[in-house]
């Protein structure tokens, strides 16, 4: 019961495999009873893939570092179908079965834009967008020497993403 003393409903409506993602994502309509004597629904996201691990994925801040040179961050572009368009983003992906964090971003890193690097610290899991999903992240800082030859001409995996984008910090 809600402090109004009406009982709250709180149900799950029918879970649907939802065609546009991968088949580790379901589609579920919540409906819950608000005080203000009127239903809403909610369409939610929800990740089933999550094995022990501490999260489902990771996202990395990729700091490139070169000798008389602004530190940079370095992004990534990639098409995404729910915005019909490429955005530019961090580096990011899944944590594959035991695979630490840490791991999964240099993973992911090289993968992505070709580069390697240092893992300098990394967050605990946090929601990526808690109003719609149960996604879950950490976020890893990784620190690339981009005076080491393997740094110097990165290669991305083929297929992987449309290009890399720098940041100035300035």
């Amino acid at each position: 019961m809600d402090p109004t003393g009406k009982t709250s409903v709180f149900g799950m409506g029918p879970s649907v495999l939802c065609p546009a993602l991968s088949s580790s994502v379901f589609r579920t309509n919540l409906k819950r009873q608000q005080r203000e004597l009127y239903q809403r629904t909610w369409e939610t996201v929800k990740r089933t893939t999550r094995k022990g691990q501490s999260a489902d994925g990771v996202t990395i801040i990729p700091v490139l570092q070169r000798t008389l040179h602004y530190e940079c961050i370095v992004l990534v572009k990639q098409f995404r179908p729910p915005l019909g368009g490429y955005c530019l983003e961090f580096p990011a992906g899944l944590i594959d079965d035991n695979e630490s964090p840490e791991a999964a971003a240099l993973r992911e890193l090289e993968e992505e834009t070709g580069y390697k690097g240092d893992v300098a610290e990394w967050s605990p899991a946090v929601g990526m967008d808690p109003g719609l999903s149960n996604c879950t992240t950490h976020i890893v800082t990784v620190t690339i020497n981009g005076d080491e030859a393997e740094n110097v001409r990165p290669k991305p995996k083929p297929g992987e993403v449309y290009g890399s984008n720098f940041l100035t910090k300035e």
